[in-house]
């Protein structure tokens, strides 16, 4: 059976295991303070154009988002993110047990809008509630959607006019970024955020997210906040080595790049199989809408997620690609469903 549940099924692209085995029995300090993670921040800095960041290589996604909200935001301050954030669902209310309210709204294809955070804004007026401070998204976002520039620009420059904190969770910023009509980079993702993670762990590493702090407000004392919550490492030796390759010959796009043609191929193919979607998708998760029936069938060879009801008859599935997806798996998928609809 070929999973399309996720992009973290496989272990991780053969030169990071290479790299690593290579540099097994070498003796290097600990706590991320290893030649191999201050390379790897060396280059980071390099491709976000800005020497003055802080980088910090965590081991998880939801941990990197739990110490850094946590870290930046104060007793009584809040985050808004959209009603499907990762923050507001699968992270097991991560965020609230650290204190901090998680205030959700309506989104637009998955992504927020300022219209939103103002209404929130105007809402919490006062001492009596909690005050919102830092606006969660997700680049791309939980059904797959991408930030375009024009969009960043306008959520910082909003954020920035409110004293608002912007953080982008880059779990899947590769595949984002990878999208040519976003027109996205990485610098961009720098310019516009506070903080935004560049995520390895749905990219061909083992574990890891690289986080980004700019604004140097809160930078004090983070690595405080990592050490607090266990997550700095003995070993983050394991982290740099990863980062360190993944940023070398430019393998982490090339990568993302992989995931997005698969999901191309694939979505061509849905569509050629007379598919409607949940949303348009261009990055490497993709939701058809199949009927119950044939979801079903599908089940007894391909394992994937089942997103959404949306009628009595047809679901929303959500399918993923990796940067280990094969066209053969791909064409075998398309294959399956067109004998089914034909």
């Amino acid at each position: 059976m070929y999973s399309f549940k996720c992009d973290y099924s496989e272990g991780c692209h053969p030169r990071i295991l290479k790299a690593l085995a290579e540099s097994n029995i070498t003796q290097e300090e600990g706590y991320g303070k290893d030649s191999h993670t201050k390379n790897a921040i060396s280059i980071i800095k390099k491709l976000v154009q800005n020497e003055n960041v802080d980088i910090h290589l965590i081991s998880g996604g939801t941990q990197t988002n739990l110490i850094s909200i946590s870290s930046f935001l104060r007793p009584h301050e809040a985050c808004i993110c959209v009603h499907s954030g990762h923050i507001a669902g699968p992270e097991t209310g991560s965020i609230e047990y650290t204190g901090h309210k998680v205030i959700t709204v309506d989104s637009t294809n998955g992504k927020i809008t300022t219209d939103k955070i103002q209404q929130v804004l105007d809402f919490h007026r006062n001492e009596h509630f909690v005050k919102p401070k830092l606006v969660y998204i997700s680049n791309s976002t939980e059904v797959g959607t991408v930030y375009t520039k024009e969009e960043m620009r306008n959520l910082s420059e909003f954020c920035k006019k409110k004293n608002l904190i912007l953080y982008v969770d880059g779990a899947r910023l590769g595949s984002a970024l990878a999208i040519k009509e976003s027109n996205l980079t990485l610098k961009d993702m720098c310019d516009f955020s506070d903080a935004f993670c560049i995520g390895g762990t749905k990219n061909g590493a083992l574990i890891g997210e690289a986080l980004v702090i700019k604004n140097q407000n809160l930078k004090e004392d983070f690595r405080y906040n990592i050490k607090q919550k266990g997550a700095l490492l003995a070993k983050g030796r394991v982290l740099g080595i990863q980062f360190e390759e993944l940023f070398k010959d430019n393998l982490y796009f090339d990568l993302a790049n992989h995931a997005n043609e698969m999901a191309s191929i694939l979505t061509k193919g849905l569509k050629e199989a007379n598919c409607k979607f949940f949303v348009e998708s261009k990055s490497n998760q993709i939701f058809p809408i199949l009927s119950n029936e044939n979801i079903k069938i599908l089940q007894e060879k391909f394992s994937f997620n089942i997103w959404e009801k949306v009628d009595n008859k047809n679901s929303a599935i959500r399918l993923v690609t990796s940067w280990a997806t094969t066209k053969e798996a791909v064409f075998e998928f398309i294959q399956e469903l067109k004998q089914l609809v034909e």
